[in-house]
């Protein structure tokens, strides 16, 4: 999880033969060092071809999910380690390096009142039996903070922390997202700051989730408070052009956040990679 990366969201988010085809080549087009992967359907994945794929062209991988309804760690703990258990097989049998993202939880996952013991008192059982389990397959497990309005257990950096040293593995991490940042932190240089000892991982997406360097986030603070901590893990950017209808309902999304991929890549991505290499980070 090194160097620059991109969601697969920018081709496709269902990952079946022909979208792990036009994401991988796509990725390999625009000289990336990783790609992550969003595994919305785990058991329907054809890992053996995607592992081919991914050799073929010495493209490391990540994967990354949000748990299902029926999965949500806080109040149904069987199936969310069950669910995970096999997206952290198919992670593994794909040669990818981590699983992460909202491994705690659903997107768009809200009681309407603040979250109780009980539930992080789950979520933390769910991650360290997870974590064995992914410790015995050689995957590390990232907790992404993200916004309120999306969950309403970990939306902050500091948050992030305490789940990873509640739970207490070695190979759980800290995953930062730049959108979910601008909305919840005091700061994106304190959200990083709180998370330095533990973050591995971060999404650079913009504020409306669409081109980089075209809305409000502050990517001279973000960069410089990178290169400040030493920060060594991955940089993903995140932008969503491809999503089915119930991702943009989690993610509350109702409108094209980019005109395309081309003003994406074309734009957004030397963007960051000049804000990078600025700042020392590539």
């Amino acid at each position: 999880m090194h160097g620059f990366g991109v969601h697969t969201s920018m081709w496709t988010m269902n990952w079946d033969r022909a979208g792990a085809e036009k994401a991988i080549a796509a990725s390999v087009k625009y000289g990336m060092d990783f790609i992550e992967i969003a595994l919305l359907n785990a058991p329907a994945v054809d890992a053996a071809h995607t592992r081919a794929l991914l050799e073929k062209h010495n493209l490391p991988a990540v994967c990354s999910l949000g748990l299902p309804e029926r999965a949500w760690a806080s109040v149904r703990p069987d199936a969310a380690i069950e669910h995970l258990e096999v997206a952290i097989d198919k992670t593994a049998e794909m040669g990818a390096l981590a699983l992460s993202g909202v491994i705690f939880g659903g997107i768009g996952e809200r009681t309407g009142l603040p979250p109780t013991e009980k539930e992080y008192d789950n979520i933390a059982h769910v991650l360290t039996v997870a974590a064995k389990h992914a410790k015995k397959r050689g995957i590390e497990l990232g907790i992404e903070a993200v916004n309120r309005y999306e969950n309403h257990l970990i939306n902050t950096g500091a948050q992030a922390v305490w789940m990873v040293e509640k739970v207490g593995a070695d190979n759980i991490f800290v995953h930062l997202d730049t959108y979910h940042m601008n909305i919840e932190e005091k700061g994106a240089a304190n959200g990083i700051l709180a998370a330095r000892d533990h973050l591995k991982y971060i999404h650079l997406s913009e504020s409306d989730r669409g081109t980089p360097g075209t809305g409000n986030c502050p990517w001279d603070e973000i960069c410089a408070t990178l290169a400040a901590i030493g920060f060594k893990g991955g940089l993903a950017m995140e932008s969503f052009i491809n999503m089915p209808p119930e991702v943009s309902y989690g993610l509350s999304v109702w409108r094209p956040v980019a005109k395309d991929e081309a003003e994406v890549m074309g734009n957004g991505l030397p963007f960051l990679r000049n804000k990078a290499r600025q700042y020392g980070l590539i």
